[in-house]
């Protein structure tokens, strides 16, 4: 009889380290996770960069904390949220693709206007070159 309790108690603290365990190893780093989410949502603000849940990126228009939602600003269509979509406040606005061309294009040419005499020789290769640009962006604008 008392072999069978020693193994009675043996059972029970195995069950109790085991629910210790999964304590420590899954349900507080989601009660971490959760916590710092609710931060996030309260800190929220009109102007901030945010990605919802669907990977959408928007600025944040409106928020209307009666009916918890936002709505977000995507690229001038304004788009409605509840405000559980917002998977992330990102501090970077989304930069254009077609910035860096433009600054190349007007890089080429002020370099192609300030050229000296002595390096003529090199000019047509650089009119080439920016013969070729123009039949770039047509074949881009075409694509659209």
């Amino acid at each position: 009889m008392i072999g069978a309790a020693a193994g009675g108690y043996s059972t029970l603290l195995i069950l109790v380290v085991f629910l210790v365990l999964m304590y420590f190893l899954m349900l507080r780093p989601q009660q971490k996770q959760q916590k710092k989410h609710r931060d996030m949502m309260s800190e929220l603000k009109k102007g901030d960069h945010v990605i919802t849940i669907g990977r959408l990126h928007g600025v944040i228009d409106e928020i209307n904390d009666a009916d918890k939602t936002v709505t977000l600003d995507c690229d001038g269509i304004y788009l409605v949220f509840d405000l559980r979509a917002i998977a992330q406040v990102t501090s970077q606005a989304p930069q254009a693709v077609t910035a860096p061309a433009a600054a190349e294009t007007a890089t080429s040419e002020a370099a192609s206007d300030d050229q000296p005499a002595e390096s003529a020789a090199e000019e047509p290769a650089s009119e080439a070159a920016a013969s070729d640009e123009p039949a770039e962006k047509t074949d881009d604008e075409s694509a659209k």
